[in-house]
């Protein structure tokens, strides 16, 4: 059995490097060029403000030394060569925007329904996708992952995979799962995880979030009207967000329903409290505009409980690709700023596009979603340039949560002018599990936090989710090509260098032994 996994082995690595020599020489650089120039926003306000366009080469000319990508042995050392291909060859798949159509139309269709059929399906997943972009099924094998991280040098944000909960119960559920969850790091090397990512949708029913905002949305246009129910929070709208959602005047919470909020609202004050007796901090995630402005007023509501007077313990999250995202940040923590309150901000782009698209347009109205892609890079770059100028003269904090390259290279470099370094716990890095290696090793590199964020939960219960993101993301799948050719050179690397080790061997010592077992004489999932 030995004999023929080195064999396999050996084939696999033999395929990848025929992959890998099949491509123009010039592909790599070509690659990296592409993903560069797809967006590049000067960095040089001290507030978030119209800011021009340039052009500027990540890889070719990285002066500042935030990566360094011609050094594929460095850039990967941490990774073993089972995980590296494994890795390239699901980067490969996912990367086919019909293979996610497909496993879309599969999950979806009445097929699922055939026990041995799903049981097949849901096998197959678990040792491809489920495998690269899952941390684990439960707490204790996430933990696992989150060790693996932490030897090499990246942190862990953990996110149960469980949202839209339709009712107290399956409230109750979730939020229980979130406390242990945040009780698990303590069994973690120390500061291996940073933060417990926190879905309100999970915590509170959704049609409460519908209702809750549909009545701030009108509170903030009509100045008359008002919430009993509501307490201090920072502001939640500008004048360019989306009111469209809420045409007239929505009747007031009852008792049922602001008892549900209470509820909602104990909830999170215990995921929050055992967070921070576990020494992490709590994140709270974006969701489409029908009820963020729900879950800000709650992400700003536990931000003013809970905030240390020096440093943020609970995150909102902006995303990059709505028009008011720039204001919106803006307001939040100039308000923050006005009450002493250290505000903490996650910058995402979104993943929403599609359907805040179609929403607006069956209703007539203007989308709240930037016209094109460049942009929602400049709107994001915005908000990180604006933060960093913040964090770097008052307390605060921020997640740049990125697959873009550019972004990455450009805050990183903003960070080291301001002298935002490691040791700060201002700033952090961060982007899926499973996604975007190259960035992440090579910000580790640079010296630079890191982290990933690290789904987990049973393979049925997350892979709804998991197949979600995928569709709302197959533009960023196929992006990653640079990571799959990255992937590609080291593997090629690899296997160079153990038929090298195995002349050497063979010169040295002849020996009756197998082929195979010379050029495999040591482990084939250890890096070379």
């Amino acid at each position: 059995m030995a004999m023929i996994n080195k064999d396999v082995s050996y084939k696999l690595l033999r395929s990848a490097a025929r992959r890998a020599n099949a491509a123009p020489p010039s592909k790599y650089h070509q690659t990296r060029r592409a993903t560069t120039n797809a967006t590049t926003t000067i960095f040089n306000s001290h507030a978030p403000k119209q800011v021009a366009a340039t052009t500027s080469n990540v890889a070719g000319n990285d002066s500042d030394n935030i990566f360094n990508f011609d050094d594929t042995k460095t850039l990967f050392a941490s990774v073993p060569t089972s995980k590296l291909l494994h890795s390239a060859v699901t980067l490969n798949v996912a990367a086919v925007e019909p293979m996610v159509d497909l496993s879309l139309w599969v999950m979806n269709s009445k097929l699922m329904k055939v026990p041995l059929f799903k049981q097949l399906v849901m096998g197959t997943i678990k040792y491809t996708a489920y495998d690269h972009f899952v941390a684990g099924r439960d707490t204790v094998e996430t933990g696992e992952t989150v060790r693996r991280l932490w030897d090499s040098g990246v942190r862990g944000m953990l996110d149960y995979g469980v949202e839209h909960a339709v009712d107290n119960e399956s409230c109750d559920l979730a939020a229980e799962q979130l406390i242990k969850t945040a009780e698990s790091t303590k069994s973690l090397p120390s500061s291996s995880v940073g933060f417990v990512a926190v879905k309100v949708t999970a915590i509170c029913p959704v049609y409460l979030l519908r209702r809750l905002s549909d009545l701030l949305r009108w509170e903030h246009n009509n100045s008359s009207f008002k919430l009993p129910w509501k307490q201090q929070t920072l502001p939640i709208f500008s004048e360019t967000s989306p009111f469209y959602h809420t045409l007239q005047q929505p009747a007031p919470l009852n008792a049922e329903e602001e008892h549900d909020l209470e509820l909602a609202q104990e909830r999170l004050i215990s995921v929050c409290e055992k967070a921070f007796e576990s020494d992490v901090r709590i994140v709270i995630d974006a969701e489409d505009t029908v009820i963020q402005p729900a879950i800000d007023y709650m992400t700003y509501w536990a931000a003013i409980k809970y905030n240390e007077p020096q440093r943020p313990l609970v995150y909102g999250t902006i995303q990059g690709f709505l028009k008011d995202a720039v204001d919106r940040i803006t307001i939040a923590k100039n308000a923050a700023n006005k009450m002493g309150l250290p505000a903490g901000f996650k910058i995402v782009r979104g993943a929403y596009m599609s359907s805040e698209r179609e929403l607006a347009n069956s209703l007539g109205v203007e989308s709240p979603v930037h016209d094109t892609i460049k942009n929602t890079h400049d709107c994001y770059n915005q908000c990180a340039a604006f933060m960093l100028d913040e964090i770097s003269n008052r307390p605060g904090g921020l997640i740049l949560a990125t697959h873009n390259l550019d972004s990455a290279r450009l805050a990183a470099r903003k960070a080291r002018e301001y002298g935002i370094g490691k040791d700060s716990g201002k700033l952090e890095f961060a982007s899926l599990y499973g996604m975007a290696d190259a960035m992440t090793f090579g910000l580790r590199n640079a010296g630079f936090p890191v982290s990933k964020y690290l789904p987990f939960g049973p393979v049925d219960q997350i892979m709804p989710y998991l197949l979600r993101r995928a569709e709302e993301n197959k533009g960023m799948l196929s992006s990653s090509a640079l990571d799959r050719q990255l992937m590609m050179t080291e593997l090629k690397r690899r296997m160079k260098a153990r038929f090298a080790a195995s002349e050497t061997q063979c010169k040295a010592k002849p020996t009756n032994g197998s082929y195979f077992e010379g050029i495999f004489h040591k482990r084939s999932d250890q890096a070379i």
